[in-house]
């Protein structure tokens, strides 16, 4: 018999700033990536890299809350904050990442017929760790 792997869905997931829970979260998004430099020769018969400095970025939309203040509120433009965040929740063993993010920008959209969103984008300062609850 084949082992079956864990998987969870979104409605798990939560956002916090620190210890702080951000209100209203819908989704989130988190992007790592690194950093490579060619160091093919020119008898080589094919490319090859060496791995330089990781990056990560992410972004965070909500239903607009603005009496959310160590959450939503917590995360102004230019504001540096430990950011975790939770795909499979907060409980005892659940895996999550963690990092010091600058928040480098932050939107509202309102429309007639919806419920008013905020998006928030961060940069990663130093990468993020992968850990558990």
């Amino acid at each position: 018999r084949s082992k079956r792997m864990a998987t969870h869905v979104g409605t798990s997931g939560v956002v916090k700033v620190g210890a702080n829970t951000v209100a209203e979260v819908v989704g989130f998004n988190l992007d790592e990536t690194n950093d490579t430099v060619e160091d093919t020769t020119l008898t080589d018969t094919a490319k090859s890299y060496l791995v330089l400095r990781k990056d990560a970025t992410g972004t965070i939309e909500c239903h607009w809350d603005e009496t959310d203040t160590t959450g939503q509120e917590a995360l102004d433009v230019g504001s540096s904050v430990t950011l975790n965040l939770y795909p499979e929740g907060a409980d005892s063993g659940d895996a999550y990442y963690t990092g010091t993010a600058i928040v480098t920008g932050a939107s509202v959209a309102v429309t007639m017929d919806g419920v008013i969103s905020r998006t928030f984008n961060v940069q990663f300062s130093g990468g993020v760790s992968h850990t558990t609850v």
